[in-house]
């Protein structure tokens, strides 16, 4: 809101413009026409000044049995009436940046998964985000965006946000901030610190850098194997920041906030479900404040990888928690879309190329 104030002064209005403009943004309208307690002057002033961007829905899917919907965005940058670039190219004609969000239900409400950046550059083997290599960060506006669309395209309200979308949210550290304060803002979004969830891959920096921002958001950090070889074979991340020192920076968070930490878990048939990995889990993170979430693969055909069956997801489960290690196999949702993150920008990208 303080940047819209400064921006209605510096086009010549008074700084209460400014709210009423992000009151309108936050609403999710895609015009300034729909500003509709502006005047007619100040519209047309904006229109020549700035542009609504953030995103916009260009692909779903559905699954009806849970009402699950897989939505690919667009981003949106480009104004109302822009018909071509400086090159004299039609706009229409660029390439455009693509990303993932789901939409979930919940009895508790509506959740959705948020991408961070257009692809990713962590290049997990098992992850389709990857197979499209990195593009670039998205901004605060293009992630609020995600949430504004999502609910006007499934006509429901997001209640709780979880950036596990595309991309490494610590690798857009700065962006991510903003987009949580957004949301958090109390003329804005006012959601809960406690509804956002940010999940990264294991970038140390970034870890101790939030438990200082945001000790009330919740921490999840995707684990997938508890050996270097094993969790570098999968995560080249692990390279950088190795599996010892990870597991130090989670105690570090819990120690420091007191809250607990999920670790993801993506469980592959034959690569990290046998018994020799689950005794692993339970010498490695027993008596940690901690949760495991344990999520059986979704088939992605060009990682070679497959998921492990959810009978043997829930013996696994059963075992952390007889050793006193909480565990959830991850409610199957979206099991008639593409449920993989990446997977529905690849099917796209596979059609138009």
């Amino acid at each position: 809101m303080e940047e819209l104030k400064l921006f209605a002064v510096e086009i010549g209005e008074k700084p209460f413009r400014g709210k009423q403009i992000y009151n309108w943004l936050n609403q999710g309208v895609r015009s300034f026409d729909e500003m509709t307690d502006l005047s007619k002057a100040l519209r047309e002033k904006l229109k020549g000044s700035a542009q609504i961007g953030g995103c916009r829905a260009i692909r779903m899917q559905e699954d009806k049995n849970d009402g699950t919907c897989k939505i690919l965005f667009e981003a949106d940058t480009a104004t109302e009436d822009e018909t071509a670039t400086e090159a004299g190219t039609a706009a229409s004609d660029k390439p455009a940046d693509t990303f993932e969000g789901v939409f979930m239900r919940y009895s508790y409400g509506n959740s959705l998964c948020v991408s961070s950046q257009v692809g990713c550059k962590m290049g997990c083997k098992f992850c389709a985000s990857a197979l499209g290599g990195f593009v670039r960060d998205l901004d605060a506006g293009e992630m609020l965006g995600q949430v504004l669309e999502a609910e006007r395209v499934t006509d429901s309200t997001v209640s709780r946000i979880v950036i596990m979308g595309m991309g490494e949210p610590f690798d857009n550290y700065e962006n991510v901030a903003k987009f949580l304060r957004l949301l958090h803002a109390e003329e804005g979004r006012n959601m809960s610190w406690r509804n956002m969830t940010v999940s990264t891959s294991g970038l140390i920096p970034g870890i101790r850098r939030f438990e200082e921002d945001f000790p009330q958001v919740n921490l999840a950090i995707s684990l997938h194997r508890l050996t270097d070889e094993g969790r570098s074979k999968i995560m080249p991340v692990n390279q950088k920041y190795p599996l010892e020192q990870l597991l130090e920076a989670a105690r570090e968070y819990t120690d420091k906030t007191h809250r607990r930490i999920t670790f993801e878990y993506a469980l592959i048939e034959g690569e990290n479900d046998t018994d020799r990995d689950v005794e692993l889990m339970i010498k490695r993170l027993g008596g940690m404040l901690c949760h495991v979430n344990l999520i059986p693969l979704n088939k992605v055909d060009e990682t070679g990888f497959s998921g492990t069956s959810r009978k043997r997801a829930h013996e696994i489960a059963e075992r952390l928690e007889n050793a006193g290690i909480p565990a959830t196999v991850r409610r199957q949702l979206g099991s008639e879309i593409d449920g993989a993150c990446g997977q529905l920008r690849l099917r796209q990208q596979a059609e138009i190329g």
